[in-house]
This record gives C-alpha cells, sequence and structure tokens, in this order.
C-alpha cells in the first residue's frame, strides 16, 4: 500500500511529486524488465530526506518491454495532476547509461528559460536525476550492470494533453502536455508557493528570449483588457495573481528594465497604500483608499460619506463619476500607486501602472 504521508503544521496532507511517481513507475519497470517478474510497489528516496513505498498499477509485460504506472496523490494540495496515472515504459538501449524521454502527455519545451532546453521534455532536472538513481539502484542491486549497460525510460501521462489545457504550461511555451516537476519529490500543500514559482519562470522565459520591457496583470480581467482596448496579445502578458510585489521583486532581478502593470481599479487601488498582495484576505482596503484619495483630490466630505457606503469599487466609481470628481480621483490614487510601485521597483526599472473599471474603461 503506497505511503500516506503526514500533515504539516497547518494540517494540510503532505502529497508526493510528479517526479516521485516517474521514479518509482521507472524502477519498477527496470526491474520487471531485467528479472521478467511482476512488481507491485516501488521504494524510492526522495530529495526532501523522505523514503516512499508507491504501488505500481496498470502493468503491462513484454520481453523487451515493461509499462507500469504509480497513480498521483498530492495530499491536500489542489493539484491539477491529483489521482492521474504517470508511466514509465522501460526498454533495453544499445546506448550506454540512462536515458529519459518524454512520450504521449508530456509536454515539450518550445521557448527558452525554462529549466530545460528547447525541443527536450519538460521533464525537469530534479526529476530527471530521480529517475536515474532510482533505475541505476535496481541495476546495480539485481547485478546487472555488466550486461545491461543501457536503458531507455519512457514517461507517458495520457491525461496530460487534455489538462495541459487547464494549466499555465501553453503559456510558458511547453506544447503538448503537462510538465514532470518537483524538487523535493514532496508535495507541500503550499500553493502559493508554486505560483510564485510560475511567475518566476514566465518572467524568466521572456526574459531569455531577450526582452527588456514586461506587462504584469494580476488576473484574467488585465488580460482581457489588453486585448480589447489596445489590440495587445495576451500571451504577452505576465499573470502575477496578488503577489504583485514578488513579481515586480522577480522582473527586478532578472534585469527588466521597463514594467507596465495594468489592472482592475478593485485590485490596484490597494498599491495606492503600498500594498503588495492583494488578496483580501492580507488587505480589503479598497474604500478606504478610495476615500484617502478623495481627500487628497478635495473632495467633499458629503461625496467621502457616500463613498464608505459602497459595496463595490465600480458602485464607488460611479459616485464619483456623477459628481464629476472621478478624474481627479483617480489621478490621486495612480500617483500613489506609481510612487508605491517604483519604490519596489528599484532605480534599475521604470514602473508605470494602467488602472481600469469595467464600466468606465481606463481610469
Amino acid at each position: 500500500m503506497s505511503t500516506r504521508l503526514p500533515k504539516n503544521e497547518q494540517g494540510l496532507r503532505l502529497g508526493y511529486t510528479t517526479g516521485s511517481c516517474a521514479a518509482a513507475a521507472s524502477a519498477a519497470a527496470v526491474q520487471m524488465l531485467l528479472t521478467g517478474t511482476e512488481v507491485t510497489e516501488a521504494v524510492i528516496d526522495t530529495p526532501k530526506g523522505i523514503s516512499l513505498v508507491l504501488d505500481i498499477e496498470q502493468i503491462f509485460m513484454q520481453e523487451h518491454r515493461v509499462r507500469c504506472a504509480v497513480r498521483k496523490d498530492a495530499g491536500d494540495d489542489p493539484d491539477i495532476t491529483d489521482g492521474i496515472c504517470i508511466y514509465a515504459v522501460a526498454e533495453s538501449s544499445g546506448q550506454p547509461g540512462v536515458h529519459i524521454r518524454g512520450g504521449i502527455g508530456v509536454g515539450t519545451v518550445t521557448r527558452p528559460g525554462l529549466d530545460q532546453p528547447v525541443g527536450e521534455a519538460a521533464i525537469n532536472h530534479v526529476p530527471r536525476e530521480m529517475i536515474t538513481r532510482e533505475v541505476q539502484r535496481v541495476i546495480h542491486a539485481l547485478d546487472a550492470d555488466e550486461v545491461h549497460t543501457g536503458i531507455c525510460i519512457t514517461i507517458e501521462i495520457p491525461d496530460g494533453v487534455e489538462l495541459a489545457a487547464k494549466t499555465f504550461n501553453p503559456r510558458l511555451g511547453i506544447e503538448g502536455g503537462l510538465s514532470v516537476l518537483g524538487t523535493s519529490g514532496i508535495v507541500e500543500p503550499m500553493s502559493e508557493d508554486a505560483l510564485k514559482r510560475t511567475i518566476r519562470a514566465e518572467l524568466s522565459m521572456r526574459r531569455a528570449e531577450g526582452n527588456q520591457r514586461v506587462v504584469l496583470v494580476p488576473g484574467n480581467y488585465g488580460l482581457d483588457f489588453l486585448r480589447e482596448s489596445y489590440k495587445i496579445d495576451a500571451d504577452t502578458a505576465v499573470k502575477c495573481s496578488n503577489y504583485i510585489g514578488d513579481a515586480v521583486d522577480m522582473a527586478g532581478a532578472l534585469g527588466f528594465t521597463e514594467l507596465l502593470l495594468v489592472g482592475h481599479i478593485g485590485k490596484l487601488v490597494k498599491l495606492s497604500g503600498g500594498i503588495f498582495q492583494t488578496h483580501s484576505r492580507q488587505a480589503d482596503a479598497r474604500i478606504d483608499l478610495l476615500v484617502s484619495a478623495g481627500v487628497r483630490a478635495g473632495v467633499s466630505g458629503e461625496i467621502l460619506r457616500q463613498l464608505f457606503d459602497a459595496v463595490t469599487t465600480e458602485d464607488a466609481l460611479q459616485i464619483l463619476d456623477e459628481h464629476q470628481a472621478l478624474q481627479a480621483v483617480m489621478a490621486a490614487v495612480k500617483e500613489r500607486a506609481v510612487y508605491y510601485l517604483q519604490q519596489r521597483a528599484g532605480e534599475q526599472m521604470q514602473a508605470r501602472v494602467v488602472l481600469f473599471s469595467n464600466r468606465f474603461g481606463e481610469l
């Protein structure tokens, strides 16, 4: 029975990565290829220092080829790959060493700046190291080094073609399937870290393509606005979700010289208060900051009191528009947002902001 990992300090159960699944399936497939005997579980060591015992499923054995799978368990992490099977196909190779390829459902890298070179299967370097180590361990344990000098491993994720469309992979330049990931072998249910890694990977790819300017958008609203208002291809922008500060830091560290942040007023008004993590759980001061901007713009106390009763930022903008105060207040919001954004970006990167509203368009 597969290892069921414990919970972390937040009470969320750990899981194991697609890289761990691929390594375990590869080890089992090689053992069956060399011995001709069916294997129902595999034991692997993860870079995290945790050993895993993983069940082997869907075994198909031939004289010179073995295919089997390990089912992914992401623990309590909201991982799109949870429950799918990661397959490994083991075959003898005429070339010495362990050779790793991507099969159906494993994406191919099509743009520079990612973990693997263009044209390679999107199997990151740590999973590759894990697969190689576990396969070599099996070969050594069976004292088969002299007989089997070369093994070819093909990783397959049949569900990967369909699932990849629901991930960042197409935007990152990974076509045709999912990535085989994992730096520790263990899934720690911290989706924030996973998202930040994705943001950095996309920024890194754009920098590797020679870009010195970058457009950030918190989400799909920003992408739609770029496409509809400016006729800009949404694929040229990087989605940063609520992690605006982290994305700005990453862009600076990667050497971008210009940054444009485009977003809905409900999100980016928070920048005018120096708030760079914009999830409502972290800071929900939208109306307060609009009122503050109204004070700086000289708006009357009666209008400001009306703003406090607004449920959404769009409603607040409607009130300001009705009193011919929208332009002045938006100028005050933008001035402070640019101030804080430029402070975060530093001297090496010029920062600009575009604020928009679904009701009023560009503000």
